[in-house]
């Protein structure tokens, strides 16, 4: 039986920390989100509030709850992808992934955030997300466009990301 290795998920308010999971195990925490873990290595988070993440295996991150209702509000990404679904109808208040580039923030919908090598791309498969480096302007990205967020203060460019590239990292995250 493979474990997942501890991840201490804090940051600002609540705290959330996973422990070894076994694989295939639903785990309950104290953010209220049930944990388990895809065939391929990737954790599933399953959160109040219409809060769905799946993490890449490996993946660096924290989940952030500030105002501490048990649904996380934010996620934390240092290394590696993600795939948030935010179901707009269910979670109040927005949600945002923060990367060491970029903040991408939305308040519903569902895109996948990659942190590799200097660089975080983003790209959306449903719904509107705002995108700007932690100090700058922001671009908006409808589905199936993404952007790649370097350090530094050159403009943002919003591109139609072609088939192969959505696929390649969308099967990362099992989709």
């Amino acid at each position: 039986m493979k474990a997942i290795p501890a991840i201490s998920l804090s940051l600002f308010s609540a705290v959330l920390t996973i422990g070894p999971l076994p694989q295939g195990a639903a785990y309950a925490q104290s953010a209220s989100c049930a944990v388990s873990r895809a065939a391929n290595g990737n954790q599933i988070f399953r959160c109040p509030g219409g809060v769905n993440i799946t993490a890449e295996r490996g993946a660096s991150f924290a989940l952030i709850d500030r105002n501490r209702d048990g649904s996380p509000d934010s996620l934390s990404l240092r290394s590696k992808a993600a795939l948030v679904d935010v179901d707009s109808s269910q979670h109040r208040g927005g949600f945002q992934v923060v990367t060491p580039q970029a903040i991408a923030a939305v308040r519903g919908t569902q895109w996948a955030v990659d942190v590799k090598g200097g660089t975080t791309s983003v790209l959306v498969t449903r719904g509107r997300v705002g995108v700007r480096r932690p100090a700058g302007a922001a671009v908006v990205l409808g589905p199936g466009e993404g952007v790649d967020v370097t350090r530094g203060t050159a403009a943002l460019t919003v591109r139609t990301w072609p088939a192969p590239r959505v696929a390649a990292l969308l099967s990362r995250l099992g989709q």
